[in-house]
């Protein structure tokens, strides 16, 4: 007979309440504290809503009316340097936020919200909301994307788990910085993160990718689950097998706790114990908070009034409210009086009520009486483009032409692993980190050799979860003390972190108002022709150029590697290098005692000089395209190679000249049609410069198909020198050319 025995798990997961001597031994400070912020988060919801009925809120309004306790009692058990992200409902958790860094010792009932540093972060929270220029991010995030960095507020998010992974970026920055400051891991004043997400989010993949990842590293981040019971109409029961979601933490080695979200005292005293564990240098802990939002996913309806609640569910949890709950105890304990109360609320809501005063005036147009904004507070329209890139700053110039004495032959991949060492060498901000870059003597590929010897606290082998390390990347560069390479591979896992790099990494300067750098490099390989298949063989650049905040660069020679990694690590932007296998094995001159020279940005290398026809290529295809150049002198082609792919660094000033005097463009790459970089260029050159044309722009790429694995079927996919040779046929046909 076989024999079962129960397992247990290395950590605990409990449930807290509080208790009436908890209330009792509470400060009186704390409570106050407590129910000034909680009042002013209420009374500041409820006139977002009101906003938000008058049509004056652009977009959704998602209320946390109910939830206050739940993030109050959190916030307030962590310091003004601890950092906080959050989902799309998040207005809550942002102002205790700010609220608590402006009051550090705490509010008071006489006070109330009197000081005019929390007025004017009302005023702005307010303006931001409703999109306007005096906002946190100038108007451009709105609702969902309330950002103060300065008092640990490191951004809300409106997709759905989006910010978690962000949040172990600034998680790990803490501990390393603590590690360091403390010579030896001494952690008693390490700083913690606590990423605030509902009962939606803890279903998904970054999510889940990202408590392994911090489990595992054992990082000063707190996942707070604040389960309101609903993601929008569906209820945590019918998603989800164990709706106790805290008892997902003890799988991943997390302690755990469940509290009353509806008690602000429980939480805080469940987040203490928390960030005590943390700041103890334990690890990673969870929290679920079990609270309810009144109203609708959006909006200022109930859920009932959609059909997915009873209205008698919904009295029963208002029977519960965090606001009264706290009034109560206090009243008991001789704390508040009813009348103390009622100034309180008054003085509340004539401070926000004076504010959007201020901001709103009455709508000439209307004959009802109607409120709108002040037309003068909308941001400039010509902004609109502003702060989707830093300007580059940069200190170094081209290394020039190599001599035969100052130079050292190396091979491409071996001059990866050299400037990556001497980055890290010279700036301890510089990490590295990915799948196996640890191991395997450099990686997949060697490109990190020897950085794990040299820097064993920053070269880390991450988990396969490439949500989780791409989005712990952009919150270590958010921080500015980092600068994260992250090596991807494969191209075709960029895919599997689409959200992190496109929509977190790519959009934060411009979506924040550029309050948020985000120097983050990413290094991928372009595997075609190696026999990996559809799903491991992808070119990125057409995809990644027509996406906002990227910049690109494609080195096609050891030499200039070096000085484009250089440039792209001095960048506060994030980077995509690319990196093709062809050219691992390949050999060239790199300068033999300078590896600090940086090429500068934006521009691309003249490789053959003509008056022929204008070849455009990148990565590999540089090579072919001089083979096929040889080839065919008759049209004495000009190969310049770009360097640089993305809209804002592309040496239009190259690219025109050549133009102008050849008259004819063949543009050269090798991946497939669909994703082509090239369908894209094409477009812009025809714009910029149709009149200098004498024959359509002409195209070499690969097949529609992804390339297959058998060796027949890839050779077909991929563009080669016989269809470079075949795009030169086609500019002479074109020009009546044999």
């Amino acid at each position: 007979m076989s024999t079962t025995t129960p397992l247990t798990y290395s950590t605990e997961c409990t449930e807290l309440r509080a208790t009436r001597d908890d209330w009792d031994a509470a400060a009186p400070e704390l409570l106050e504290s407590m129910l000034v912020q909680m009042h002013t988060i209420r009374i500041f919801e409820e006139v977002v809503l009101q906003l938000a009925a008058e049509g004056l809120v652009h977009g959704p309004a998602h209320s946390s009316i109910g939830q206050e306790g739940a993030a109050v009692g959190s916030v307030l058990a962590l310091r003004g340097a601890d950092g906080v992200n959050g989902t799309h409902r998040g207005h809550h958790q942002f102002l205790a936020k700010g609220l608590a860094y402006l009051s550090p010792h705490g509010m008071s009932i006489i006070d109330g919200i009197k000081n005019d540093q929390v007025t004017e972060f009302i005023r702005r929270t307010m303006s931001e909301i409703l999109g306007l220029r005096a906002g946190f991010s100038g108007g451009r995030g709105g609702s969902m994307h309330l950002q103060w960095l300065e008092a640990g507020a490191l951004g809300t998010n409106a997709i759905v788990g989006g910010g978690v992974p962000l949040a172990a970026g600034n998680a790990w920055a803490q501990r390393h910085d603590a590690e360091i400051q403390d010579d030896g891991g001494q952690a008693d004043g390490m700083g913690v993160t606590v990423t605030y997400f509902g009962d939606g989010a803890s279903n998904i993949g970054s999510t889940l990718e990202t408590m392994n990842l911090a489990a595992a590293w054992r990082l000063p981040l707190c996942f707070y689950i604040e389960n309101n019971l609903y993601a929008v109409s569906t209820h945590v029961s019918d998603v989800t097998g164990e709706p106790r979601l805290a008892a997902r933490g003890p799988g991943f080695g997390i302690r755990s706790w469940r509290v009353d979200g509806m008690d602000p005292l429980a939480v805080y005293l469940a987040q203490k114990a928390a960030v005590d564990y943390m700041r103890a240098g334990k690890g990673t802990t969870l929290i679920e908070a079990e609270t309810y939002r009144y109203f609708h996913q959006n909006g200022p309806f109930p859920g009932s009034a959609f059909g997915y609640r009873t209205k008698e569910e919904e009295k029963q949890w208002r029977e519960r409210d965090p606001l009264a709950k706290l009034a109560a105890e206090m009243t008991r304990r001789g704390l508040l009086t009813d009348e103390q109360l009622s100034d309180l609320t008054s003085h509340i809501t004539e401070q926000i009520t004076r504010i959007v005063d201020e901001i709103t005036e009455k709508d000439p147009e209307s004959a009802k009486g109607a409120r709108r904004i002040r037309p003068t507070l909308w941001p400039d329209p010509a902004a609109v483009d502003t702060d989707i890139r830093s300007e580059p700053a940069l200190t170094g110039t081209e290394p020039g032409e190599p001599t035969e004495d100052g130079t050292v032959e190396r091979r491409f991949v071996d001059a990866i692993a050299d400037v990556l060492g001497r980055r890290m060498d010279v700036d301890p901000g510089v990490l590295v980190l990915g799948e196996d870059v640890h191991r395997l003597k450099g990686g997949t590929n060697g490109a990190t050799r020897g950085l794990k010897d040299a820097y064993p606290d920053r070269v880390l082998g991450t988990p396969i979860s490439e949500n989780a390390f791409a989005g712990l990347a952009g919150g270590l560069s958010m921080t500015g003390r980092y600068k994260p390479v992250v090596e991807f591979m494969y191209s075709d896992f960029l895919w599997v972190a689409a959200d992190q790099i496109f929509n977190q990494i790519g959009k934060a300067r411009h979506m924040f108002g550029g309050q948020s750098s985000m120097p983050v490099v990413l290094r991928s390989k372009v595997a075609m022709g190696a026999g990996y298949g559809s799903q491991h063989s992808m070119d990125p650049a057409g995809i990644f150029a027509n996406n906002p905040g990227w910049r690109i660069v494609a080195p096609s020679t050891p030499q200039d590697y070096i000085g484009l990694m250089n440039t792209a690590l001095e960048l506060q932007d994030p980077v995509l290098v690319l990196e093709h296998v062809d050219l691992y094995g390949t050999k060239g001159n790199i300068p033999a005692e300078n590896l600090d020279y940086q090429l500068p940005v934006g521009k691309a290398a003249v490789r053959r000089a003509g008056e022929g026809v204008t070849v455009l290529s990148y990565l590999n295809m540089v090579d072919v395209s001089l083979q096929a150049a040889e080839r065919r002198l008759d049209l004495d082609p000009e190969v310049i190679d770009l360097r640089w792919l993305d809209r804002a660094s592309l040496d239009w000033e190259t690219i025109g000249a050549s133009i102008q005097k050849t008259n004819n463009v063949l543009i050269v790459e090798q991946g497939a049609r669909g994703t082509s970089y090239g369908g894209w260029l094409s477009d812009e050159i025809q714009r910029r410069f149709f009149d200098y044309l004498d024959q359509p722009i002409q195209r070499v790429t690969g097949k529609e198909a992804a390339p297959s694995i058998s060796k027949v079927l890839e050779a077909a996919a991929n563009a080669d020198l016989n269809d470079v040779l075949a795009g030169f046929d086609e500019i002479a046909r074109n020009l009546g050319l044999s």
